[in-house]
């Protein structure tokens, strides 16, 4: 079954705003655990705006589930923060300095050399790595030419098409998940991914690991409370 990671970066945004601990970021992650999230992804940036790097080392004492950790390994205090952690899963993005959200994935082949050099570093203190990639069968083949573990499709563009046309929105995603697949590829999924089109996007990509969910089902969670959220995000994911 496709697992349910649970991005926590909305809840410190909301605490940050007011400063104190309210809402506690660790309680809430021990409740999405609690609720049935599979994981606790967190993405912290140098800015600090959201999770804070002492957040992760808290979180890592605590959870239970699997732990991941997203950013950009191009910043040396990120890179510092993961091997300190050891998370289950670091997912490499290559985000911009100050940028507000993810909104594009690497380019494996231009970075190749670099990025392999990156996953052999994470890999060898025990790390399962992701590369952010767009819905590109050649970004993906190249990605496999780094020993990745995984790759996470970067699904922003699936979830505006889809309010267009949800079949040829799918299509781009079923040729990368199908590359990755026969290139001995895990396959990760995430971006603007929601309770509206979650479940035909789970029913059409085989073999999928894992979905990184956090704006949309914090944003649910304002109407539905957080546990009913994640129990309807976890029925999306049923095969």
């Amino acid at each position: 079954m496709t697992k349910l990671s649970v991005n926590i970066n909305k809840i410190a945004t909301l605490r940050n705003s007011r400063g104190g601990n309210n809402p506690n970021v660790l309680q809430v992650a021990l409740d999405c655990e609690r609720f049935g999230a599979d994981g606790i992804t967190v993405h912290p940036r140098p800015d600090e705006r959201h999770i804070r790097y002492s957040d992760v080392y808290e979180l890592k004492a605590h959870i239970r589930t699997e732990f991941n950790i997203e950013g950009n390994c191009q910043e040396q205090k990120f890179v510092d923060l993961v091997l300190a952690n050891k998370p289950a899963q670091v997912t490499l993005v290559p985000d911009a300095q100050g940028q507000i959200t993810s909104n594009h994935g690497w380019d494996t082949i231009k970075h190749k050399s670099y990025l392999s050099d990156m996953v052999a570093l994470f890999k060898e203190a025990g790390i399962r790595v992701s590369l952010f990639v767009d819905p590109d069968p050649q970004m993906v083949e190249a990605a496999a030419q780094t020993k990745t573990d995984r790759v996470e499709l970067y699904t922003e563009g699936y979830a505006l098409a889809y309010l267009k046309n949800p079949e040829e929105a799918i299509l781009p995603y079923i040729k990368a998940a199908q590359t990755a697949q026969s290139v001995g590829l895990g396959l990760n999924a995430g971006h603007d991914l929601d309770l509206h089109n979650l479940a035909y996007f789970h029913q059409h990509i085989p073999r999928l690991l894992e979905v990184s969910i956090g704006h949309a089902l914090i944003a649910d969670a304002l109407y539905l409370g957080l546990e009913e959220t994640i129990r309807q995000y976890k029925n999306c994911l049923i095969p």
